[in-house]
């Protein structure tokens, strides 16, 4: 599996922490920056989810409080972003939704909580069945004006 991460300098420290993790549990990454310099977090978000999209794989977008680069995320058309800051959301919005990007915000959860939200989001499966036409309703609004 191959992870596009990014982050705003907003959120700069706990994206080093979530790439030791990836590291440490010896997952891909790519890191789409920013490495600390001011930055706008739509243009990352925009970055990331066209990575995500091309590989088909799975993201990670953080920022102040995630709900920013979740807002600039779902403006895409294939992205399922999920602001995401306790266990159950991060589970269930894979299970029920299949979320592609997790967003997480580095001034609202620690570091302990933000790596264990990064490992149920990329290690729970959707579930498919009865949730694959919501999740098809979903993508059908993308086309709607």
């Amino acid at each position: 599996m191959m992870v596009i991460i990014g982050s705003d300098h907003a959120a700069v420290e706990l994206k080093k922490a979530v790439i030791a993790h990836l590291d440490e549990k010896g997952i891909s990454y790519r890191d789409m920056g920013t490495d600390g310099e001011p930055c706008d977090y739509p243009v990352v978000a925009k970055a990331v989810c066209r990575e995500v999209l091309s590989e088909n794989t799975m993201g990670i977008l953080l920022c102040g409080t995630g709900i920013g680069m979740s807002m600039a995320a779902n403006k895409i058309d294939g992205i399922r972003a999920a602001a995401c800051s306790d266990g159950y959301s991060a589970r269930y919005t894979r299970l029920h939704n299949n979320a592609n990007v997790l967003c997480m915000g580095q001034r609202v959860i620690g570091t302990g909580l933000a790596l264990e939200l990064v490992d149920i989001f990329l290690e729970t499966s959707f579930e498919g069945g009865r949730h694959q036409r919501r999740v098809d309703l979903i993508t059908a609004l993308e086309s709607e004006e």
